[in-house]
């Protein structure tokens, strides 16, 4: 969670904007380049990063052209054949659920006590560090890689077993009123908007007693939702974490089939799944858009446009307006360019598919392309506050405690400073952004079949949403290399 507060930012600013005397470009699916020297001005308020971002963004653009020329000719059922492979490898059940559920709940009202009573620093206290750092920026790669994690984790499961009927009802023994089918997904969306503005927007949501206020807000309201409308209906369409986890589970090569764990391709299950309401289309694009808008939000470029000198940057409070002007702009130009594309590409092949059933279908292969970018983005931070969180779970209540022996380590912000850090660092990113819209690429084409039978008509269909992730693969590789301030 980059920017949140200006404690913080100094450590990280460096990792944001890498330094180094030479860069080796990803392209052509990690064919590295060599271009000239990149220099950077820092100053406690600002950066000024030159890169010769050319490389890259040509590297990174053709990497997805070629795959997209590639699958052109490819037969689709030799790569259906590669998409269907799975290994088994072992069974386990969902005895233990429970108890794992309850002990993150017991974590969680924790972590909810030493933000309400323990240190006022955010680099100090476990709350924001764990929420911020481990499980929005952290968690959510481990979804991406290890399946359904979340199922498990979430603070809710455990104590609705022990509060409320496993089918579903109260307490009480009433039958819990469902959702009405109109909603869709909306109110896991609205939740996820406010979210985002929160993490985004809010003056401090890094502030250990205001995020504990909301976090424990959250979760009582919650669990009123699940007592009302039932825990199944509200976690499938109403609660945001869930529903934005499991849409990123489904793109880890680790699944669970029936009790057993599987190995298969990366977004593989994608493919098996069905078309999104309009609803759920939003939901996965408001995802993307986000985290976007974060990386562009501290740009230089964004902020000349309002007239602020990012060199002497604000501070949030007063950017309230603009930040929330911008978060939404994003979500609505991103939302008209897909269903453009979508649009053009139904145009393109005809079929007897509706747009809204295309694009419920398509917009699936966003899901690796909001991994790769959440990636991208939070790195840094990971890197570096995921050592602050590990020194505060020691002493949650900074009462010299060492719960886990970490409580003294020295936290080395030089793992992502200096010359040969920045240079892997600003590489890997660059990379991950980049497999990341090839294997969109590879999906959508995989979702396309399911549209348009014939392969010259499911390739006809994607070359408006190709030129599209080309044009996010550029804009992405863009936001790693321009100048940022605060």
């Amino acid at each position: 969670m980059s920017g949140r507060t200006e404690g913080g930012a100094k450590d990280r600013d460096a990792a944001d904007n890498p330094l180094g005397p030479r860069s080796l470009a990803v392209a052509l699916a990690l064919t590295p380049l060599l271009p000239t020297p990149a220099f950077a001005h820092a100053s406690d308020r600002g950066h000024v990063l030159l890169l010769p971002t050319g490389y890259y963004i040509a590297g990174g653009a053709l990497a997805v052209a070629v795959s997209f020329l590639v699958l052109a000719l490819l037969p689709p059922a030799a790569l259906d054949r590669i998409w269907r492979r799975h290994l088994s490898l072992f069974a386990f059940g969902d005895g233990p659920r429970t108890i794992v559920s309850l002990l993150s709940f017991a974590g969680f009202a924790l972590l909810i006590a030493a933000g309400i009573f323990g240190s006022r620093d955010p680099l100090s206290n476990p709350l924001p560090l764990v929420i911020w750092t481990l499980l929005w920026a952290g968690f959510t790669l481990l979804q991406g890689v290890f399946g359904d994690l979340w199922s498990w984790l979430n603070p809710w499961y455990g104590f609705w077993r022990i509060v409320g009927r496993p089918g579903g009802g109260g307490g009480d023994g009433t039958q819990p009123s469902r959702l009405p089918s109109w909603l869709g997904l909306w109110p896991a969306f609205a939740l996820f908007f406010a979210f985002a503005w929160f993490e985004l927007i809010d003056p401090a949501p890094d502030d250990p007693s205001r995020l504990a206020l909301a976090a424990g807000i959250y979760w009582l309201f919650s669990v009123a939702a699940m007592l009302a409308f039932g825990y199944e209906d509200w976690s499938r369409r109403g609660e945001f974490l869930t529903i934005f986890f499991s849409m990123v589970a489904r793109f880890a090569p680790f699944q669970r089939e029936q009790g057993r764990l599987s190995l298969c391709c990366p977004g593989s299950e994608l493919l098996a799944a069905s078309s999104l309401p309009a609803s759920g289309t939003a939901f996965l694009l408001l995802a993307l858009s986000s985290v976007s808008f974060d990386g562009l939000s501290k740009t230089f470029f964004w902020l000349g446009l309002f007239g602020i000198n990012p060199l002497e940057f604000p501070g949030r409070t007063a950017l309230i307006g603009i930040g929330t002007f911008g978060l939404v702009l994003a979500f609505v130009l991103l939302a008209a360019i897909f269903a453009l594309a979508v649009f053009l590409g139904q145009r393109l092949a005809g079929g007897e598919h509706s747009f809204g059933e295309a694009a419920g279908l398509l917009v699936w292969s966003i899901v690796p392309i909001a991994l790769a970018y959440h990636v991208a983005h939070y790195l840094t931070a990971l890197l570096v506050d995921g050592q602050y969180a590990l020194v505060a779970l020691s002493d949650p209540f900074a009462l010299g405690w060492n719960l886990i022996g970490t409580a003294d380590m020295m936290v080395e912000a030089g793992v992502v400073a200096g010359a040969g850090s920045a240079w892997w660092l600003w590489n890997l990113r660059a990379g991950v952004i980049i497999a990341g819209h090839v294997l969109a690429v590879l999906i959508a084409h995989g979702l396309a079949w399911r549209l348009h039978p014939q392969a010259s008509r499911a390739g006809l269909s994607q070359l408006p949403l190709t030129l599209l992730m080309i044009a996010y693969t550029i804009f992405g590789l863009w936001l790693l290399a321009t100048p940022t301030a605060g």
